[in-house]
């Protein structure tokens, strides 16, 4: 019988992936996607079709809104940084960091996983390819882990163990596409864009842009969703 595991499904490339990995190491898949007041609100939608794809058990979406702290270029009238090189994006924690949000999302996550008996929590957290936010990094997935442990009935009866998965943490941006392809993702399903147009057509400029089109070219392979 397959063991159920919450995934945190942000309609994004590495979240897919993550998903796929999942599902390779035999995890019945519940997926949770978060509307907090996001700006490229169309990662919603692909976390919809990404998940169809990959036939998750159940797809939870939640509103949180945390546009109204604002703090952040995702949820707040603040301009999106563009046409960044890689040590431009180096030199500071970016203005697209959404305060606490992966503290904030997993803290979901893991009420969703106490309520399903699932003690695997998956996010696609990456720490090598730069993004300069400190809710990516190793130790903020092993902290969060013990948390869990301490923080729920389930773990303090001992009825289950919390883990959380971050299996794409170490690898490349290049290393998680040729992944995810041979597992069979349809990236053509997934966004990226930190600021897309009004018909959800990847700006090409932004750093999550760059990000993903540098990964494809390193991967040898051409990136199937459109740009503008």
């Amino acid at each position: 019988m397959e063991k159920p595991a919450v995934i945190l499904l942000s309609g994004g490339l590495d979240s897919a992936t993550t998903a796929a990995v999942a599902r390779r190491d035999g995890f019945a898949l519940y997926a949770l996607s978060i509307d907090y007041g996001q700006r490229h609100k169309f990662e919603l939608q692909a976390a919809a079709r990404v998940a169809r794809a990959m036939g998750v058990r159940r797809h939870v979406v939640l509103s949180v809104d945390l546009g109204q702290f604002g703090g952040s270029a995702l949820t707040d009238k603040i301009d999106v940084p563009k046409d960044r090189d890689p040590g431009e994006m180096e030199q500071e924690i970016p203005v697209t960091y959404v305060p606490a949000r992966n503290t904030i999302l997993l803290s979901l996550a893991l009420g969703y996983a106490e309520t399903v008996g699932a003690a695997d929590l998956f996010l696609g957290v990456n720490a090598v390819d730069y993004s300069g936010y400190p809710d990516c990094r190793p130790e903020f997935i092993r902290a969060f882990s013990a948390l869990a442990n301490l923080a729920t009935k389930a773990g303090v009866e001992g009825t289950l163990r919390f883990r959380v998965h971050s299996p794409l943490i170490h690898m490349s941006k290049a290393e998680i596409i040729r992944l995810g392809t041979e597992l069979g993702v349809d990236y053509g399903l997934t966004h990226t864009c930190y600021d897309p147009d009004e018909r959800g057509t990847s700006c090409r400029r932004c750093d999550a842009c760059h990000l993903r089109l540098a990964g494809f070219a390193a991967a040898g392979m051409k990136d199937p969703i459109a740009y503008l």
